[in-house]
């Protein structure tokens, strides 16, 4: 089969800054970069064997969260599917914790239950991590509907790759969700490929943003390599959610520069559209903007980053020093703890 010849798509021109300010930008960069260094720490370890199960990495896309963080609501919910390490870190939780949570430890975010594919964080809001594809979607509309019917203000940002819009929960979820002005915005996360299939073997709409016309859903592309555009899509989206219209449905363009999972040999691209999409490096991007506007030095931002190196290789220990579930932890956080008197401690 013909491998797919993308190209980035062209950006307009803007403001020096984007409209947000040096704090803003700089927290843009520090979560991005701790995403990346996290994520390329987690590759490396994968490698080494040091923890099992599947691994999705999250590098290239960090700007979807970046930008999302800062335009959401404190008590906002996030639930997505199963590249979610980077989550928990944007959301505030300690990398030591979710690297102990990839290790299997107790000292993870899930007590070491949930693993690469099903991070939970329920003091940060984060509802998963769901390893079935798609099954979020409707999961998501849940969550919103329980958010409205006791009268709450949050909304719940429900996040999906391209491939998990071709699972008809979308369209069931997308009906109710208009139907009851759900307060839930849609975020599809465009990274031009489902597993190894590029969007346009796998559909005649390849604007996914249209997706949600037919449900008088409203909805809009966004730039998924610059945070200001994601910052700015999504506020107008949550802001539409809390005056009680309804929900909202973005689709971010953006791109991953590994594998679906480490296990992908990544034969339908070729490295000549890879290296294209890192020369709009989202990371690069602020650093540019941080440099031109005088708001941080080059010397600032390298003794930023050796920093965050240094975070992530003590998140790394502490996992690695941390216990291992008990024999009897097979039984608890289950509905029903049955009395197993033979499971030693």
């Amino acid at each position: 089969m013909p491998t797919k010849t993308a190209s980035p798509a062209k950006r307009n021109a803007r403001p020096a800054d984007g409209g947000h300010g040096q704090q803003t930008h700089l927290r843009w960069f520090k979560d991005m970069l701790l995403m990346r260094r996290f994520e390329e720490k987690c590759g490396q370890l994968y490698t080494m064997q040091k923890f099992g199960g599947f691994c999705h990495l999250y590098i290239g896309q960090e700007a979807i969260l970046a930008g999302m963080v800062t335009a959401m609501g404190k008590d906002d919910r996030v639930i997505t599917g199963y590249r979610d390490h980077c989550h928990p870190l944007v959301l505030g939780e300690s990398p030591d914790r979710v690297m102990a949570e990839l290790y299997g430890r107790t000292t993870g975010t899930s007590k070491g239950k949930g693993g690469s594919m099903h991070y939970f964080d329920k003091g940060r809001n984060l509802f998963g991590g769901h390893g079935i594809v798609g099954g979020q979607i409707g999961l998501g509309a849940g969550i919103a509907f329980a958010d409205k019917y006791r009268g709450g203000h949050q909304v719940t940002l429900c996040m999906m790759g391209d491939g998990a819009v071709r699972q008809g929960m979308l369209h069931e979820t997308f009906n109710m969700a208009m139907t009851w002005k759900l307060p839930v915005v849609f975020i599809i996360e465009n990274n031009q490929y489902a597993m190894g299939t590029s969007v346009e073997r796998t559909s005649n709409v390849r604007e996914l943003y249209t997706l949600g016309e037919s449900y008088d859903m409203p909805g809009e592309p966004v730039d998924g390599m610059r945070c200001e555009a994601v910052h700015d899509a999504i506020a107008r989206a949550c802001a539409h959610c809390r005056a009680g219209n309804g929900p909202y449905l973005l689709e971010i363009k953006t791109y991953r520069y590994r594998g679906h999972s480490m296990s992908d040999p990544q034969k339908y691209r070729t490295k000549e559209e890879v290296e294209a999409y890192k020369q709009q490096d989202p990371i690069e991007d602020v650093r540019a903007r941080l440099l031109a506007n005088k708001w941080a030095t080059e010397a600032e931002l390298e003794a930023l980053d050796a920093a965050i190196k240094q975070q992530v290789e003590a998140s790394v220990k502490f996992a690695e020093d941390s216990p291992l579930p008990k024999a009897k932890e097979l039984w608890e956080d289950v509905y029903k703890t049955p009395d197993y008197p033979f499971i030693e401690d």
